[in-house]
């Protein structure tokens, strides 16, 4: 699925030979968003042994009812692959059969971990593959609703320079703990944060030595959903807020610009934003669209304001 554009036996050649180059040519490319065909939200993307994946939320159901879960795989952000179902509520988890929202994926010693939201519960399934099928893993909730304040939505997955793992997750008030070894558990103090303005979909990067917090701000449904981003020295903060980062363009009809996650170019510095809007033309809360499109970093290192693309 996706966009097919024809590139010169050249420039294909140009890309084998200069390896690293190849990581600026995507952010060019990809210029006409959406980058995935239908419906689809909340994404998740990811790198892994030099592919990129997203994981999104299927959309276009009343009341975000959807049960399965789908992932794509691309190169060059630009031809993507559906790899089809890779875990469906109604026969792969016993605990929910609907709401099945914005996923993350982390891999650790071989293995894919898939962290998903279903029925307002967050749950962590596995697999020997970025693509599954992914299995259930606990047979229970990891976070259950209600067990901790705000919606259990949302996963992300930090993993720092020393190989320690964050779980964040949170709508309504955010929440990070430490992930133990396995991956599947977390244990000591979960921390709460809550910066001015924030939703949901809490993210932790890091550059150098500054980590970022990225959140998503008002509600999906409306056309002012929008991304603010956060700096701090640990994954756990203190944070201070920068400032909003990606919002809407009403001269191209671009709207409901959020539910974010960003990656980086193997053996570069080149990094992408993945968020959904709403479909353009037409769309709304649930009819969403996935969109790609490059972040970019002052000297100082806070991030310039993202255009978002058609």
């Amino acid at each position: 699925m996706g966009r097919k554009n024809f590139r010169p036996l050249a420039v294909v050649l140009s890309l084998s030979l200069l390896g690293g180059l190849f990581h600026q040519l995507p952010a060019q490319a990809a210029n006409k968003n959406p980058v995935i065909k239908g419906l689809y939200a909340d994404p998740n993307i990811a790198v892994f042994n030099g592919r990129y994946y997203v994981y999104p939320t299927t959309d276009g159901f009343a009341g975000w009812s959807s049960s399965k879960f789908t992932a794509f795989s691309s190169t060059d952000l630009v031809n993507w692959t559906n790899h089809g179902t890779i875990l469906d509520l109604g026969p792969g988890v016993s605990w929910a059969d609907s709401r099945a929202w914005a996923p993350a994926i982390a891999q650790k010693n071989g293995t894919y971990y898939y962290y998903f939201s279903a029925d307002t519960n967050i749950g962590v399934a596995t697999s020997s593959s970025p693509t599954g099928p992914f299995k259930d893993a606990l047979g229970r909730p990891l976070v259950k609703a209600g067990q901790y304040s705000g919606q259990a939505i949302d996963p992300a997955v930090f993993t720092d320079t020393n190989g320690t793992s964050y779980l964040y997750w949170g709508q309504g008030t955010g929440h990070v703990a430490q992930l133990n070894s396995n991956m599947t558990s977390f244990s000591g103090t979960v921390r709460d944060f809550k910066p001015s303005g924030y939703n949901e979909a809490p993210l932790v990067i890091k550059r150098n030595s500054t980590y970022y917090l990225l959140w998503s701000e008002n509600d999906t449904r409306s056309d002012n959903y929008q991304v603010a981003y956060a700096t701090g020295s640990s994954p756990t903060g203190p944070w201070t807020k920068r400032g909003v980062i990606l919002q809407k363009n009403t001269s191209l009809g671009i709207l409901g610009t959020g539910h974010q996650s960003v990656v980086k170019a193997p053996n570069s510095d080149t990094w992408y934003i993945a968020y959904h809007r709403f479909r353009v033309p037409g769309g709304d809360g649930t009819h969403r669209e996935t969109c790609v499109d490059q972040l970019r970093f002052n000297s100082d290192g806070t991030i310039q304001k993202v255009s978002p693309t058609l």
